[in-house]
């Protein structure tokens, strides 16, 4: 594989035989996902859909997390970038949930958050054994995200989703390809190798006739992932500095388990 250029330092992206491997290379902040992260993989996606020696792309991460989900230091103190342009996840994840290409995911370790909530948006993902997953969003007093709230039933049913996200358990290697949302197991050392195999196998098809393919499957979806979304942007807002949030940020601070049983009573809302 010949090296491409990166992000930033964060993101590593190359180039070799038709395929496009994304590297997030944050290990030391758990491939948290910052506005660099974020935009630097968007951009990759975009030049990948362009580019007509691009047939497939991968996505992994390095050390031991696939991605540790949203920098937390960072949604504390957005960036302020003062170009005018989109940065961050908002225009990420409508670049991810149209991307008209094969999009492969080699979960090498933890995946919270957002990386879990990729997933879905991906054809086939591979996963470590000894790799969990997580998505936190109710127990810090939030919601889902990136369409998860539709994805993720459709991809693993409605009683596996509501206990990953009601109970915010962790889901291992091999609950994850039972479930239906990771389609291979692999040991760790050969994940890599795996994933590359395979989309070294879709590479040598007509590009022309993947795009066409990946495109009537996602759009058979796309309204409702957006719509999805929507929804899920309205409930965050209305959740995100509420009691249970605050609950949940400062237990995390003070190193102590959330206590959501003294919070005033919800309101219960029909939309």
């Amino acid at each position: 594989m010949s090296e491409s250029h990166g992000s930033s330092g964060e993101l590593r992206v190359e180039d070799g035989g038709r395929v496009r491997l994304l590297t997030l290379d944050r290990p030391s902040a758990l491939n948290a996902f910052n506005d660099g992260l974020y935009d630097g993989v968007r951009r990759a996606l975009e030049e990948a859909t362009r580019d007509p020696d691009i047939a497939t792309v991968v996505i992994t991460g390095t050390g031991r997390a696939f991605s540790a989900g949203q920098d937390l230091g960072e949604m504390a103190k957005p960036v302020r970038h003062g170009d005018g342009e989109p940065h961050g996840f908002i225009p990420f994840i409508e670049v991810v949930e149209a991307f008209p290409k094969p999009l492969i995911a080699a979960v090498n370790g933890i995946g919270v958050g957002i990386g879990l909530t990729l997933l879905p948006h991906c054809d086939l993902v591979l996963i470590a054994r000894g790799a969990r997953l997580r998505a936190p969003f109710v127990s810090l007093g939030v919601t889902a995200e990136a369409g998860s709230s539709f994805l993720l039933p459709a991809r693993m049913g409605w009683q596996n989703t509501a206990h990953l996200f009601y109970t915010a358990s962790w889901l291992d290697a091999e609950e994850a390809v039972a479930a239906g949302l990771a389609w291979r197991a692999c040991e760790p050392e050969e994940l890599l190798d795996e994933a590359m195999a395979v989309a070294r196998e879709i590479a040598v098809m007509p590009v022309e006739s993947l795009i066409a393919t990946k495109t009537l499957l996602v759009e058979a979806r796309l309204d409702a992932v957006r719509q999805a979304r929507e929804r899920e942007n309205g409930c965050f807002a209305r959740l995100v500095g509420g009691p249970a949030n605050r609950e949940a940020l400062a237990a995390f601070s003070e190193r102590r388990e959330p206590d959501f049983t003294r919070l005033p009573p919800a309101e219960v809302r029909g939309d």
